[in-house]
């Protein structure tokens, strides 16, 4: 099983800057700065680095009295999922308990749903709440991932009106702010802005540094530093040291081209010997506590020199309220940081190799990984990222994981075999197809001459990545081949064969798993062939097996092969309840309330979702409950009872009002049924327009084509003919590619009415070769609704009928049986099989075997 390190949020970094006793008030900036009434999305305060950005924002905040969600980013935060992880959190915590408890799941959506979609979901979240709230991003120079800045201009597009976003940056916005500006919702603070008057000045050196300078001396260093805040604080730090105040501020006095470096050089060498050690060593930790520094520095008296320079203001940032967590400012900490690297680089080294070695004992893996490419220990950073791979991917932190293996110098085959392998998987989850090919082609030879328990290992592993490049890639063929050379024995990879592959969604089939609804005969092939070999092996209860079952069950289901999905489920719930995995027994229990439904038995398609509703609470699963709720409410409505399908959705906490997101499809769906059913026919089909551009957005076939058929029958009820017939063409021809059946069937009579409809008016009308499959498409449907006509035998659309042999040769393809396997079955030779095939596609009118299931199917020759 991919073992994921602890997932740890990192608290400092969502916690708002604490507020200091003596912290000089900006009022003459703060009057300058809208107000919350003011409707302003954005906040930017930009100016390099000691101008007092973070304490203005903070300040701001407090002044609004709003909800403040504080994001205090840095460089491993130029990844989506990880940055949006991070502000969810933020905003979560401002949030009451009930919003709180909604925003929760959308830190478990990555990586099966797009950054936009959490978005979406989180600004409806964040609009249910009357309150103001404050996002701030501070340090956002650090970012340079770009999908990270249009996800930010895109969530500030569409802020609810309660909601501001405030940036701190030592840069300018590193994307189009203008329309916002002319629109007289977007404010600017810059450089000139926030440098101290005198009134500030003298405030600052009498209640801040307790230095009680006279108005002639505040006057000569505000002149020098230009009312640079940091280099007033820097002045402070050296005189509390220095015999001569006069002396200093006389030699002080003038022009410094280099200022910040002269400032920086002088308070350093004031300090004592051995603070100036111990800021020098810790100045390369992000964050840090007493106990971290005494094991880093090997002293004891870490907590006295933090609270020593605490004492100084020597540029050490509070990160709690409690006095525990502290970060030096970034401007000390480049400074140090550029001292111990010219000073000794080989020092510089080694104590990030000892950051590495004491994150990593802390179990903070993320920093550990970082410390150790600084130190340039590559066999302890791949180590770590070993050990971290299943956490990251679990979160859907592609961006990080590969910037961290673009870190690592060399080949990326000569990584160690397991880490390798992991790397071939990120990349064909990434889209990396081409590369991911090579390295697996390098893995192959290295399997070939490793020993026998290291090549069977990775030979596992191969088999599991190759098997996913085929589905995400669609490179069917390079698989076949290989799994032809698969030998029959293999150990099961504990990293790979374990992963749980859904956390959120209520079936298996939209996900990016699940293919997001696509279907096919040469997917289903290769699917019975894959569970063939996971069975054959013995890992057939392994999470990939079961997950790769429960799609292939609700995909039987959709085909309306019902017996076939219900063998399988028959597995899944078994395993998904003996295991207590939710996102695989939810949907299987979804699956087979269905299949009830199909036969007429709702009856016992409420007790069965009943009871997994109490199975998944007895898990504390309750997020899980919310789909299974809203099954019950479709049920309340086959029954004739939308007053109760009604109080179920409101207690799912979703309104006709709402703008739908993704994440929430299946109870949106839903309550666009219900609404329908009410006469609501407006509030139901914009739920179902607001519904279509998300789901196109996460390529999820299976929702389209609903939407598309829920928008038909709408327009059915308000006798909008042609909306209904232009609706119902949009799911034909998202449907007919991957053979749904029961999308139509579960609709009942008002479809196969539609359906009827849509053939009368397209049949004598000049169509495309698209429309013309559509129509074909609508007749065969409406053959198998109850009662209608039986449809023509399929060999009256064969160039000549299937012999019973070369039927079943034809339904062991379908099972993702190889040539070879084939032959051994039958006691024939491989040349003999191909001979039969080579008959068969004949027959078919094709010339492939991916050609020859797509037209099985078609006919239906294996219903």
């Amino acid at each position: 099983m991919l073992q994921p390190s602890d997932p740890v949020m990192l608290h400092t970094k969502v916690q708002p800057p604490a507020s200091t006793r003596n912290e000089v008030e900006r009022d003459t900036v703060l009057e300058t700065l809208p107000t919350l009434a003011d409707r302003c999305r954005l906040l930017s305060v930009c100016a390099p680095a000691g101008f007092g950005k973070t304490t203005l924002l903070a300040q701001w905040a407090r002044r609004e009295q709003a909800h403040l969600a504080w994001v205090s980013l840095d460089p491993t935060d130029n990844d989506p999922a990880r940055f949006w992880r991070y502000a969810i959190q933020a905003l979560r915590a401002v949030l009451p308990t009930i919003a709180a408890g909604r925003v929760m799941p959308l830190l478990q959506a990555f990586p099966n749903v797009s950054v936009p979609t959490v978005i979406d979901a989180l600004l409806n979240e964040l609009a249910t709440f009357a309150e103001p709230i404050v996002l701030v991003l501070d340090d956002y120079h650090v970012i340079a991932e770009q999908a990270v800045h249009d996800s930010l201009s895109y969530m500030i597009d569409y802020l609810p009106d309660n909601v501001r976003v405030a940036i701190a940056s030592r840069t300018g916005l590193p994307f189009p702010a203008s329309k916002w500006s002319a629109r007289g919702e977007r404010a600017d603070v810059g450089a000139l802005q926030l440098l101290f008057n005198a009134e500030e000045a003298a405030r600052f050196y009498r209640h801040t540094a307790g230095l009680p300078l006279t108005r002639e001396q505040i006057g000569k260093l505000l002149a020098s530093t230009e009312g640079w805040i940091a280099g007033l604080q820097l002045v402070a730090i050296v005189l509390r040291q220095h015999r001569s105040v006069d002396a200093f501020i006389e030699r002080f006095s003038g022009y410094h081209p280099k200022l910040s470096e002269y400032l920086l050089q002088e308070a350093f060498r004031e300090l004592a010997p051995e603070l100036r050690e111990f800021v020098l060593h810790t100045s390369i930790l992000q964050r840090m506590d007493a106990a971290l520094c005494d094991a880093f520095t090997g002293r004891s008296d870490s907590a006295e020199l933090l609270e020593k320079a605490r004492s100084l203001n020597l540029f050490l940032v509070p990160l709690d309220d409690f006095g525990e967590w502290y970060r030096y400012h970034h401007l000390f900490a480049e400074f140090l940081q550029n001292e111990l690297k010219r000073g000794d680089k080989a020092r510089w080294k080694r104590l990030h190799g000892k950051a590495a070695r004491l994150f990593a004992e802390r179990g903070l893996l993320d920093e550990a990984i970082d410390h150790a490419i600084a130190a340039e220990e590559y066999a302890l950073a791949e180590r770590l990222l070993g050990a971290h791979i299943g956490t990251a991917l679990e979160r859907g932190e592609f961006s990080t994981l590969l910037r961290r293996f673009g870190a690592l110098p060399g080949d990326p085959a000569r990584l160690s075999p397991q880490l390798a392998l992991l790397y071939a998987f990120l990349l064909v989850v990434t889209g990396g197809f081409d590369r991911a090919e090579s390295l697996l082609a390098s893995l192959e030879e290295a399997a070939a001459a490793a020993p026998a328990d290291e090549r069977e290992q990775l030979a596992s592993g191969l088999f599991f990545v190759r098997a996913n490049l085929a589905f995400a890639g669609g490179r069917f063929a390079e698989w076949y081949g290989y799994a032809d050379r698969i030998p029959d024995m293999l150990p099961e990879s504990a990293v790979f064969y374990n992963f749980n592959y859904n956390r959120s969604e209520p079936l298996v089939r939209r996900t990016e798993f699940g293919l997001k609804g696509a279907l096919s005969a040469e997917v289903e092939a290769i699917a019975l062939r894959f569970i063939g070999m996971l069975d054959a092996r013995g890992w057939g209860d392994a999470l990939i097996t079961q997950y790769v079952l429960q799609s292939l069950a609700e995909g039987y289901y959709e085909w309306n092969r019902l017996e076939e999905s219900e063998a399988l489920l028959a597995r899944t719930e078994r395993v998904g309840r003996d295991r207590r995995v939710a996102g695989l027994f939810v949907p299987s229990r979804l699956t087979y309330a269905r299949l009830r439904l199909a036969e007429g038995r709702a009856l016992l398609a409420r007790e069965a979702i009943e009871e997994a509703i109490e199975t998944v609470k007895a898990w504390d699963e309750f997020g899980w409950t919310d789909p299974l709720q809203t099954f019950l409410a479709r049920l309340d409505l086959i029954e004739g009872d939308p007053e109760r399908a009604e109080e179920r959705m409101a207690l799912l906490r979703l309104s006709p009002g709402d703008k739908p997101a993704f994440d929430k499809a299946f109870g949106y769906l839903t309550l666009a049924r219900l609404l329908e059913r009410q006469g609501r026919e407006d509030e139901a089909y914009r739920l179902l327009e607001l519904l279509k551009p998300p789901s196109i957005r996460e390529r999820c076939l299976s929702s389209m084509a609903e939407i598309a058929v829920l928008q038909a029958l709408t327009d059915q009820r308000r006798g909008n003919r042609t909306g209904a017939l232009r609706g119902l063409d949009d799911a034909l021809k998202i449907a007919r590619p991957c053979g749904y059946v029961r999308l139509f069937l579960d609709e009942g009579e008002r479809m196969a009415e539609l359906l009827l409809q849509y053939v009368r008016h397209r049949q004598d009308a000049a169509a495309s070769d698209t429309e013309t499959a559509a129509l074909g498409y609508a007749r065969s449907l409406i053959e198998r609704f109850p009662g209608r006509k039986p449809a023509p035998t399929a060999s009256a659309s064969l160039v000549e009928p299937l012999t019973p042999s070369e039927t079943a040769l034809l339904d062991r393809l379908r099972q993702g049986a190889s040539n070879k396997q084939i032959a051994k079955e039958l006691n024939l030779t491989e040349g003999t099989v191909k001979v039969y095939l080579s008959r068969i596609y004949g027959k078919l009118g094709v010339s492939s075997r991916t050609q020859a299931l797509l037209k099985a199917q078609e006919l239906r020759l294996f219903v």
